[in-house]
């Protein structure tokens, strides 16, 4: 992307700024255009953007499958930054789940944590689903290969005592699965997002009457106690009032986490800290997931070392206090 982005500076005619020999092009990796991930990268990229002349920064976002292949992205060199669940970025730093034969990778880095993303699972009421168990032998959405949110299906049906094979397993995007549980082509589909989210409000608003499905039990009380990087999570009911569901919906959840890799230049990743940061009431206004944030819980919920650029930022706002000194390495 940064190759690209020097090749259109190059060939075309741009504003001036486009000219200039000591701007860095940075692309940030986030998921697909309906989901929470884009206009996160977004409003990242257009506060950084505002003051591209003080950095000589310019931040494009990128549309991707995402957590896993913002991950591999940003370690390949690919991307300068991706949007990544926080089980992923544990699951990489550690060489488990999609990374287990390639061993860890030890080269991500941890920017920032950002909103909080439930596990939700959207039922259609002709279904009769009304909890995980529920789900044998129907037909149910995990999740495209490299997103998140698959392996967070996965543990889901784990911890219930339930398999793929247990299942008729689809693994369409997300953007697709609401479309397929109207048709009544799918009984269920899982989506770890934030909320509210648009594609779950399409899914609660058609034809079909459906349900959101309460993740809650000691099935879930062990899947904590064994993956410390899930929570427990709400979704408030009033979010939704076209779905069934007339109480919040008590689920599990992990956090959406900004990475990069250790290479990535300091004074980058220092700018971007320092925008989101400084202008945090201003970050919150750009989409409704982000209204519960505060600088202490966006240093939460990480498992991957914090890169140099964004201490430096930690450290001249006071905020150490709030840092994992396990994810500070030298």
């Amino acid at each position: 992307m940064r190759r690209l982005a020097i090749l259109l500076c190059s060939t075309l005619l741009v504003p001036t700024f486009c000219t200039r020999t000591d701007v860095k092009f940075v692309t940030i990796g986030t998921g697909g255009v309906t989901g929470v991930y884009y206009p996160t990268g977004g409003a990242i990229g257009r506060m950084v953007n505002k003051k591209a002349e003080e950095y000589r920064i310019k931040v494009t976002v990128e549309s991707t499958s995402g957590s896993v292949f913002n991950i591999n992205a940003v370690l390949s060199g690919d991307l300068d930054f991706g949007i990544a669940q926080s089980d992923r970025q544990y699951q990489a730093y550690h060489g488990l789940a999609e990374w287990a034969d390639l061993g860890r990778q030890t080269e991500l880095r941890s920017v920032f944590a950002i909103h909080p993303e439930s596990i939700t699972l959207i039922a259609s009421e002709a279904s009769g689903i009304r909890s995980v168990r529920d789900l044998r032998g129907k037909r149910v959405n995990l999740g495209n290969p490299g997103s998140g949110q698959l392996q967070n299906s996965r543990d889901v049906l784990n911890a219930f005592g339930l398999t793929e094979d247990d299942i008729v397993a689809e693994y369409v995007k997300a953007v697709e699965a609401p479309g397929l549980l109207q048709d009544g082509r799918l009984d269920a589909f899982f989506y770890t997002v934030g909320h509210p989210n648009g594609n779950i409000k399409e899914a609660t608003s058609g034809r079909l009457k459906v349900y959101i499905v309460p993740i809650v039990g000691a099935e879930v009380d062990s899947l904590l106690a064994r993956h410390p990087y899930y929570s427990r999570a709400v979704i408030p009911h009033e979010l939704y009032p076209s779905a069934l569901n007339t109480e919040d919906i008590h689920t599990i959840g992990v956090k959406a986490t900004l990475v990069t890799s250790a290479s990535t230049d300091p004074e980058i990743v220092y700018a971007i800290t320092r925008e989101v940061f400084d202008n945090l009431d201003e970050f919150k206004r750009l989409h409704p997931a982000f209204s519960s944030l505060t600088r202490k819980t966006m240093l939460e919920g990480l498992s991957v070392p914090f890169h140099p650029g964004a201490l430096k930022y930690f450290n001249e706002a006071g905020l150490t206090q709030y840092v994992d000194p396990g994810l500070i390495v030298n």
